[in-house]
């Protein structure tokens, strides 16, 4: 975050607050798993193999979709002429198809495809081959917050603690409407999700240099 411009952490925060929105969808349609936050899915893996359940299969798919997310989101980073409106483009197109799962009753492809999309999501900020900006999960954030309020309360600088902060709000904002939003209406919420990917992914298309 403290090495991105205005623009591209605006972008950052928002695609954080478009994951905490489907994580929040994906956690309630699915009784606690999750779509975007794959520490608690590894921990409900470990939980499951050592309990000998079924709960070990769900989120070892969910684990699955994500890295697949994360492969294609990547390669289609590299392969498009911009390379966050190609990103943005896969996690809108697999949103959308999520949307109409949702919408014709088949939960739990839905809470795949979604799963796939947010692992795509965190390809768009990419350098020399590395994320630069972990979109999806907090925990790394937190830690620099903690690490920044250490240097606040010793007299050292505290470069980027407002971009953190405001990363880890915007998660949490797009879950809390996400709950909101599926206590409505239910997972058919994701279209919402898909929209607002769209949205960014054109904005990024007008807004971002082609790539050579």
């Amino acid at each position: 975050m403290t090495r991105l411009d205005l623009r591209a952490r605006i972008f950052a925060i928002g695609l954080a607050a478009i994951a905490g929105f489907v994580d929040a969808i994906g956690y309630s349609q699915s009784g606690g798993f999750f779509v975007s936050f794959m520490s608690g899915n590894s921990t409900r893996l470990g939980v499951g193999l050592g309990r000998g359940s079924d709960e070990a299969l769900v989120a070892g798919v969910l684990i699955g979709c994500f890295v697949l997310g994360v492969a294609g989101g990547t390669i289609a980073g590299r392969n498009g002429a911009r390379r966050q409106a190609a990103v943005l483009g896969l996690v809108a197109a697999a949103l959308t198809i999520a949307a109409l799962c949702a919408t014709t009753g088949a939960a739990w492809p839905a809470m795949l495809l979604a799963a796939f999309a947010m692992g795509a999501e965190n390809a768009t900020f990419e350098d020399g081959g590395e994320v630069r900006v972990g979109l999806t999960y907090m925990t790394g954030t937190l830690v620099k917050i903690g690490q920044r309020l250490a240097n606040l309360a010793t007299g050292r600088p505290t470069d980027g603690l407002g971009a953190y902060f405001q990363l880890w709000l915007g998660l949490v904002g797009g879950a809390t409407i996400g709950a909101f939003a599926f206590g409505r209406v239910g997972s058919q919420a994701l279209w919402a999700a898909a929209a607002l990917a769209a949205a960014m992914a054109l904005l990024a298309r007008v807004s971002s240099p082609r790539q050579s």
